[in-house]
């Protein structure tokens, strides 16, 4: 049993925190308690460190026992902190939107990575864009492009813009509610479309952890059947609004790499790439149109 200080400081309640997650099967306890402590007192994790014997006030205290019951209750710690870091930026979230994942940011570095030949301009279209972290990453690396960031979800694109607005992106960016390419005009063309599309399959969505399962937004998970039914709707409109050349780039499930690069052959494109994540599993399949480059 954790003994109890009589005054509790910034190390002690860290302890008690850290060995309470724990004993609850948490996968980092010490990471996430450390991330709590620091939202409720306003401080970065070094202070933390060399603050680890201030004694903590008693409104300390109750902000964090508050934090502690909730991610006992299975919130993920960025909702309870309302933000998430992705490639380097701070970015707004909240259970209108999908939590960005480290493995997502392996779609903007392949974004980025093939359409190096014509960095100065271009037109990217990024389809379920929730946070925005994808649509607002990449318009702050390539600053000259026009962004078009789309979601089914009203509630998520006003996450999105209010991202790209607290970031300065909101130059060349425009925001579209609407199911995949029904908002765009016919005629709009793309030299690169990405998306991080719901891909589980509805049948495992019961299944996962907690925190995604019961608060995570159902419709940014949700993939029909197979988990590809978002993905082929996709790979068969994208080709209406890529330019010739142009880069359709999809993070989809550890296991579904192979049947996605199956049904962009189908649909012919060429030059279909794989790139695995920093776990090492095949996440990101990317693949050009037909016609020539437009570089």
């Amino acid at each position: 049993m954790t003994t109890v200080p009589e005054t509790w400081s910034i190390g002690s309640v860290l302890r008690w925190a850290t060995e309470d997650f724990a004993r609850r099967g948490l996968a980092r306890p010490r990471l996430e308690a450390e991330l709590l402590l620091g939202h409720v007192l306003g401080v970065d994790r070094v202070r933390l460190v060399i603050d680890a014997d201030r004694p903590l006030r008693p409104d300390e205290l109750g902000s964090f026992r508050e934090v502690i019951l909730r991610r006992r209750r299975g919130e993920p710690v960025a909702y309870i902190r309302g933000e998430r870091e992705f490639y380097g930026r701070r970015f707004v979230v909240d259970r209108r939107v999908l939590v960005p994942r480290p493995e997502t940011e392996t779609l903007v570095e392949v974004a980025l990575e093939r359409t190096r030949e014509r960095s100065l301009f271009g037109r990217a279209l990024d389809l379920c864009t929730g946070s925005g972290c994808v649509a607002v990453t990449f318009a702050l690396e390539r600053p000259t492009w026009k962004i078009t960031a789309s979601d089914l979800s009203a509630d998520a694109i006003d996450v999105a813009a209010h991202n790209a607005e607290r970031l300065g992106a909101l130059f060349g960016m425009r925001f579209l509610v609407g199911d995949l390419f029904a908002p765009l005009a016919k005629e709009a063309r793309f030299e690169l479309v990405t998306a991080n599309p719901p891909y589980i399959p509805a049948k495992e969505i019961a299944t996962l952890d907690r925190d995604v399962r019961d608060f995570e937004p159902r419709l940014a998970l949700d993939g029909g059947e197979d988990g590809l039914a978002i993905i082929r709707r996709i790979v068969s409109g994208a080709r209406a609004h890529l330019a010739p050349g142009g880069v359709l780039a999809l993070e989809v499930g550890h296991d579904q790499a192979e049947r996605v690069h199956a049904l962009l052959a189908e649909h012919g494109y060429t030059e279909i790439q794989r790139r695995r994540d920093y776990a090492g599993y095949e996440r990101i399949v990317s693949a050009r149109a037909p016609g020539s480059d437009p570089a």
